[in-house]
Order: C-alpha cells, then sequence, then structure tokens
C-alpha cells in the first residue's frame, strides 16, 4: 500500500456545515484544522455525524464513527492520532484500541501529570468550550485531593460558542475567543488565586494561547502541544 502523506499527524475534525464544493477559509495559525499549526505534515478526516453539539454533549452513537475515520487516517499514512475538539476524549480509550498508533483526543489526558508537576496547594484552571458538559467522567481522576485541585471554567453563552453551533460554522473572531478565554480566566483566578497553571480543554483556544501566556503570565497547556510531544516521539 502506497500512503498518502507518510509519517503525517492524523487528526480527526467534526463537521462544519460547508457545501459540498466549497472552499472553507483558512483558519488562524495556532487551529488544528491549519496545517500551518505544525511543522510535520497532517492529514484530515472528518468524522460523520460529528457536530459540536452532539460532541460536547457526548453521543455515544459517534464512538464507531471515530473509529472508522481513524482507520482511514492510519491507511492515509498517519503515525499519530488526535482531534479537533477536546470532548472527544470520551472516545479516547476506544479508538486507541482500533488503531496501532498512539492516540491523543483531549489536552485533557495531560491532566494528572500537570497536577503532579505543581506544589501541594496550587490549582489548574481547565478551561473549556462549556462547563456545563466539562464533567468528572473527562477529567480522568480518582484522588478527591487531586480534583479539589482543579477548577473548571467555560465560555458558553459567547460568541465564539454560539458560532460553533452554526452550520455552516462561520470563520473563527479570534478576538472573541480571547475576549471570551480572558473573562473566563479572570473570573477563576479571582475565585482562586492559587491557579498556576491553565489547560485549555478546547481545540480552538491554541489560536489565542501567546495572547493569553501574556496576560496572565502563567504556563498555558493545549491540544497543540501534545500533538507535537506525540510526534517528536515516533520513529
Amino acid at each position: 500500500m502506497t500512503l498518502e502523506t507518510p509519517h503525517a499527524l492524523g487528526i480527526l475534525k467534526l463537521e462544519r456545515g460547508v457545501p459540498l464544493g466549497a472552499t472553507p477559509p483558512t483558519p488562524p495559525r495556532g487551529s488544528m484544522l491549519n496545517p500551518a499549526s505544525f511543522d510535520f505534515p497532517v492529514v484530515y478526516e472528518t468524522v460523520e455525524g460529528a457536530w459540536v453539539e452532539n460532541v460536547v454533549r457526548g453521543d455515544p452513537a459517534l464512538e464507531s464513527a471515530f473509529i472508522a475515520a481513524a482507520r482511514r487516517l492510519v491507511e492515509r499514512g498517519a503515525v499519530a492520532i488526535s482531534s479537533t475538539c477536546g470532548f472527544s476524549i470520551r472516545h479516547q480509550a476506544a479508538v486507541a484500541a482500533s488503531v496501532n498508533v498512539p492516540v491523543g483526543m483531549s489536552s485533557l489526558l495531560l491532566l494528572p501529570a500537570l497536577l503532579r508537576q505543581l506544589p501541594p496547594l496550587a490549582k489548574l484552571a481547565v478551561l473549556t468550550y462549556d462547563s456545563n458538559f466539562c464533567g468528572e467522567d473527562l477529567l480522568g481522576l480518582d484522588d478527591p485531593n487531586e480534583r479539589a485541585r482543579v477548577v473548571i471554567g467555560g465560555i458558553e453563552g459567547g460568541k465564539f460558542w454560539h458560532d460553533e453551533l452554526k452550520r455552516p460554522a462561520p470563520p473563527t473572531d479570534v478576538a472573541a475567543v480571547e475576549a471570551d478565554v480572558a473573562s473566563c480566566l479572570a473570573r477563576l483566578r479571582d475565585a482562586h488565586p492559587q491557579i498556576a497553571v491553565i489547560l485549555f480543554e478546547c481545540a480552538a483556544f491554541p489560536i489565542v494561547a501567546p495572547a493569553i501566556r501574556r496576560i496572565a503570565r502563567l504556563p498555558v497547556y493545549d491540544i497543540v502541544g501534545l500533538c507535537r510531544q506525540m510526534m517528536a516521539s515516533v520513529p
């Protein structure tokens, strides 16, 4: 078999509602949907039927579509697999079991390791697209002491939140994302001054990671960083 793109990162992307034959606008640098965000090849497969709304809410019927798309990515040359939505961590185990390459569906996989890097009294802020659905089942923390050190804030109700629910989704408004994320973080820090590190659940947030690092003067981790780590580790 001739691989389409050897040694590539495979990215599972959600439906965007772009009409057949239409050319979608190029997402900003830092986006998982922009190949220029990486210094290695990337290949994409759309997960059939996976829209922001049902992935965020956790539709178990999507699992077979995630698996099928992941297998197509491996056939096309992917040596590691990720996704464009952190809530797809619900399908992490199933996808990882279905392919023979490393799988990192969500930056939330970093959560246990990041907590161990911090002093015992420090807290970690998870910034998410929608905090109503970023529940205990996504965090992977069994120790109640560790869970107590994690605070969660979301941008639900903001402009980007509304935009992503549209079909088709409009071009990403970077200024709106930055404003929503910065406002959410400010609220969390007012309530939890012990926050020492930030983890972006949302795979769209890396486009504003440099700005949030400057504003917060704190480390910021995201899915793009996890993808770079995976790709640096594979032969």
